[in-house]
């Protein structure tokens, strides 16, 4: 069982920058690709960027591409990601997933565990 907490969301103007991150409970976060994906009102969940086990391999939506990083830091059980040049589109709550295996996933039914999300606002 791994247990997934978000955190780093908040109220921001568009321009500005922000970082997420999910903590994972257990010592067996290196096993796992990891996922944010985001759910804006009104919207279904898509998936934002992700990242295998190996770190050299990630994915990036085409709407954040160039703004948003993902990366992990495997000895702290913590993946991360920052958003810089946020724009009110941005809007969304942000979801953390973990998926076990190397290779990541865009798809929601592939992730084995997800966190309670944090709501990031960008206003204009």
């Amino acid at each position: 069982q791994v247990q997934l907490v978000e955190s780093g969301g908040g109220l921001v103007q568009a321009g500005d920058s922000l970082r997420l991150s999910c903590v994972a409970s257990g010592r067996t976060f290196y096993n796992y690709a990891m996922g944010w994906f985001r759910q804006a009102p009104g919207k279904e969940r898509e998936a934002v960027a992700a990242i295998s086990r190996s770190p050299a391999s990630t994915f990036y939506a085409d709407s954040v591409k160039g703004r948003f990083t993902i990366s992990r830091d495997n000895a702290k059980n913590t993946v991360y990601l920052q958003m810089n040049s946020l724009e009110p589109e941005d809007t969304a709550t942000y979801y953390c997933a973990a998926r076990q295996g190397i290779f990541y996933s865009t798809l929601q039914r592939d992730y084995d565990y997800w966190g309670q999300g944090t709501q990031v606002t960008v206003s204009s």
